[in-house]
């Protein structure tokens, strides 16, 4: 039977079910409210009219309760309007859950990208082999980080589990009682999450996905394409933040720190014990038993007791678990063998840490901490600094932490945040002895500008806690513009620098590099921070490379294209031979997180998505070195947007808009992070301080989505007036990593709707900033229709189309409610003797906005 097209899988498995279960859903009776349910499509249907009609929100609000309410008192309408955002967030949860279920269904899990595919491909034009040599040296990391952008509570994940179980069963009883249970659980978080329990959020993901998605993945590889050979090769490990991110947030101290890792130990331990007890009730056989029996004690105790030493050491385990596979072999006719290996597969994948838990800090923050610790030592007579250490020059500064030599007495310091700065450093240390090297072995320096960032850290690290041996790898993180281009340069100081090199050389002469999508894209728009990232990691390859260094690159990329999300296995198939690809490394933040891997269907397919780009990059041999007339079009480009974006970012109006017209300082009101929303202190609005997250998320909630095509079409339109659009189309044509930048920015025009703020162009202040942006949305979206000769946006994804169209249309009386909200506020604050009252509950309007809109996104922000 041949395969239906993906459109129409997508609508007969989610938007058919859906339309169903929302109208079971819109007649379930739980609320003190009359009628909410039957009212909301009612009000749907006025906004979509309002709009095309060209109608402003205030009007499109006031119009539905003059024509279907009108005998409501105005705090009755407000209350009504909450309830409808509480409808229209479940509706989200339901569209999730049925998108979830139908998964496998709409995805080929076989198709292309997937290690089946991949092996078929290598086999079909004898490179299997090569595919074997490239696994057995090629990596994927994936870094999950507790960046607020995940609004679901733990209980409605739950929720959301169970349901997307029930659905694909066709169970209406159960689904019945979970769209009830849905519609009494709270949404909104009272209060701040603290960093463990941000890192709880996401162990569950391991526990509970990535356990059983990694282990299937790598038993494939092993079974399939290796047939059963042992590989030397972990291929995939996962990393984490939560509890070792300091950066920005000072609710992560070094206690936190080893909270986290000791609760990550305890869930594999748990993890291992259940495949323990599964096994021993297979493994009944003469010589085996009683080994099962002692393992499965020994982990039991261990998960009754995680604070105690664990009960069997990892070694012996593992050499456990080889006896009995032996005898499994030699006397049973390997039984059961399948089963015995996916374990000890799982012991190589997780060790006793589960996942390597990075740290990270500012290099600001660093040199503040370096710079009195080492005050505090010359004062006490140390001799570990010279007396003038403070007044060398920073190149002499670097030679004296080369040569660096002592341990540190933390009873000298007083201050407190440099003590908790120090005693992370310690506790690395204790991780390490306690869960593995492994554990923790990474330090991530955001904003690093300068060599002496990363050698203040060397030398911190060396004096605290690791005088003979130092085992953790130090990752330089570069942001800006300015910072990319610099960053050649540092790296080539530390490469040439007798010390560092000797470290690097006993950690295999592999470097970590981080690249920050997020803040370079903030920093110098979308074309350019991307632009900016592949040149630079060019010129970081090419360097590496000169010195014998393999260097590694760790992509800091959030959900949506201005964060570097977006279809970013497509990036990593498109890079050429002129960038380091033996390792991928990302992080995954927030929803998506739950959005792309939160199921083990998704997971699966999305990791051996990642899997399948990095080998297919160098498997392929069409994806050759970009041109040098394709190469000076792309910089041209990038230039030119980067030019409009600075421009943009430079007009007066750029920070009151944000501040006044969007729902920026409302994201902090949320209780979705532990983290501040911005890094300064000040109480004004300072760019600089604005952490990317809320600043992508702000665009989001205005349905503008600035920084995923801001200056693209200003660029293109450059080489439209020249008559020489063809050159642009040529690049287009020849390079798959300038289609992959153009096929997202199309994501973030997709999910663009100025009719919703159109009414701020006839605001005396911002309307003239108003018609910039949209002006440049008609630009962009226009020349690329042109440029790939689609009809419309998003064309040869279709069901990708269908699927954001579906959760734009749900959300729509929500986003109406919103900008409704915003303008009552900005009234209210105009009045002299406003009504404080009405002026918070509008606020509360705002921020219980939110929710619903970036889930319904899934890679908003």
């Amino acid at each position: 039977m041949s395969t239906q097209p993906k459109l129409t899988r997508f609508k007969q498995n989610v938007l058919s079910k859906y339309q169903i279960y929302n109208s079971i859903f819109m007649t379930l009776p739980f609320d003190t409210i009359t009628k909410t349910g039957a009212l909301l499509p009612l009000f749907h249907e006025t906004c979509t009219k309002g709009f095309d009609q060209g109608d402003n929100p205030t009007t499109i609000v006031e119009t539905f309760f003059k024509k279907y309410q009108a005998r409501r008192s105005s705090e009755s309408q407000i209350n009504l309007l909450f309830r409808f955002i509480q409808y229209i967030e479940r509706q989200v949860v339901l569209f999730d859950a049925i998108e979830d279920a139908a998964f496998p269904i709409v995805n080929n899990m076989d198709g292309i990208g997937t290690l089946r595919s991949l092996k078929e491909s290598a086999s079909s034009e004898q490179k299997l082999e090569t595919l074997k040599q490239y696994l057995e040296e090629f990596k994927v990391r994936i870094v999950l980080t507790a960046h607020p952008t995940q609004f679901y509570p733990g209980a409605v994940l739950g929720i959301i589990t169970d349901l997307t179980e029930a659905i694909k069963k066709n169970d209406l009883l159960a689904i019945n009682d979970l769209l009830a249970q849905l519609g009494k659980t709270p949404f909104f978080k009272h209060t701040k999450p603290t960093p463990y329990d941000e890192a709880v959020s996401l162990i569950w993901y391991l526990e509970n996905v990535f356990y059983k998605s990694f282990g299937m993945i790598f038993d494939y590889i092993q079974q399939n394409i290796f047939e059963d050979r042992r590989l030397s090769n972990d291929i995939i490990n996962i990393g984490f933040w939560p509890g070792g991110d300091r950066d920005g947030n000072p609710f992560v101290t070094p206690e936190i720190t080893l909270r986290v890792a000791m609760r990550l130990k305890h869930t594999i331990l748990k993890n291992y014990y259940r495949d323990i007890r599964r096994l021993k009730r297979r493994l009944t056989f003469k010589g085996v038993e009683a080994q099962m029996t002692m393992l499965e004690t020994k982990f039991y105790e261990s998960s009754i007791h995680p604070e105690a030493k664990h009960a069997i050491a990892f070694e012996d385990f593992v050499s456990e678990l080889e006896s009995i596979k032996k005898i499994i072999i030699e006397q049973h006719q390997s039984l059961y063998l399948d089963d015995i290996n996916s374990l000890i597969n799982k012991t190589r994948l997780f060790g006793y840490h589960f996942a390597t838990l990075d740290v990270r800090q500012d290099s600001r923050a660093h040199n503040a901490v370096f710079t009195t610790m080492v005050q505090t030592l010359i004062d006490s007579g140390s001799k570990i600094f010279p007396k003038n250490y403070l007044e060398l020059s920073e190149e002499e500064q670097v030679k004296v932490l080369s040569n660096v030599k002592g341990s540190v007495d933390l009873n000298l310091i007083k201050d407190e945040e440099v003590l908790k700065a120090l005693k992370t450093m310690k506790v690395i240390k204790t991780i390490q002895e306690s869960n593995g090297e492994q554990a923790c072995n990474r330090y991530i320096i955001s904003n690093n500008q300068t060599t002496l960032n990363v050698m203040q850290l060397y030398a911190m690290l060396k004096l605290v806690a690791f005088e003979e041996e130092l085992t953790v790898d130090i990752g330089p993180l570069f942001e800006t513009i300015t910072d990319l281009e610099n960053a050649p340069k540092v790296m080539e100081d530390l490469y040439t620098n007798p010390t560092y090199s000797k470290h690097l050389k006993k950690r295999g002469n592999r470097q970590t590099i981080m690249l920050g999508f997020s803040d370079g894209t903030k920093d110098g728009g979308y074309l350019m921070a991307n632009w900016g990232i592949f040149k630079a990691k060019e010129r970081l390859t090419t360097m590496s490379r000169k010195y014998g260094v393999t260097v590694i690159f760790f992509d800091g990329r959030g959900g949506p294209p201005a964060r570097g999300g977006g279809k970013t296995h497509q990036f990593y198939a498109s890079l050429g031979p002129t960038i380091e690809d033996k390792e991928v490394q990302l992080t995954i933040q927030g929803q998506t997180i739950s959005s792309n891997f939160g199921t083990l269907d998704s997971s699966q397919y999305n990791l051996e998505q990642l899997i399948s780009s990095g080998i297919l990059n160098r498997l392929n041999e069409t994806n050759l070195k970009m041109s040098d007339a394709n190469t000076k079009v792309m910089d041209d480009l990038a230039h030119k947007s980067h030019q409009a974006y600075v421009n943009f970012k430079s007009h007066p109006m750029f920070v009151p808009y944000l501040e006044r017209m969007s729902t920026l300082k409302y994201y902090a009101k949320t209780n979705i992070g532990s983290r501040p929303s911005k890094r300064g202190k000040s109480d004004n609005l300072v760019f600089e301080d604005l952490r990317a997250i809320p600043f992508v998320g702000s665009w989001s909630q205005l349905k503008q989505n600035v920084p995923g095509f801001f200056g693209v079409g200003t660029a293109l339109k450059v080489y439209e007036d020249k008559g020489e659009f063809d050159k642009v189309k040529q690049l287009y044509k020849e390079s798959n990593f300038f289609k992959t930048l153009i096929e997202n920015s199309m994501m973030s025009l997709s999910k663009s709707f100025f009719g919703l703020t159109k009414y701020m162009a006839d605001d005396p202040e911002f309307g003239e900033f108003w018609n910039i942006i949209h002006t440049e949305y008609e630009t962009t979206k226009r020349l690329l229709l042109k440029l790939t000769g689609f009809k419309v946006l998003m064309e040869e994804e279709p069901a990708g189309k269908a699927s954001i169209d579906v959760r734009e249309s749900i959300v729509l009386p929500l986003l109406t409610i919103q900008q409704y909200a915003l303008k009552k506020i900005q009234e209210l604050q105009k009045e002299k003797n406003s009504d404080k009252d009405l002026l918070e509950t509008y606020e509360k309007l705002v921020t219980r906005s939110l929710f619903g809109n970036i889930n319904a996104s899934r890679n908003s922000a």
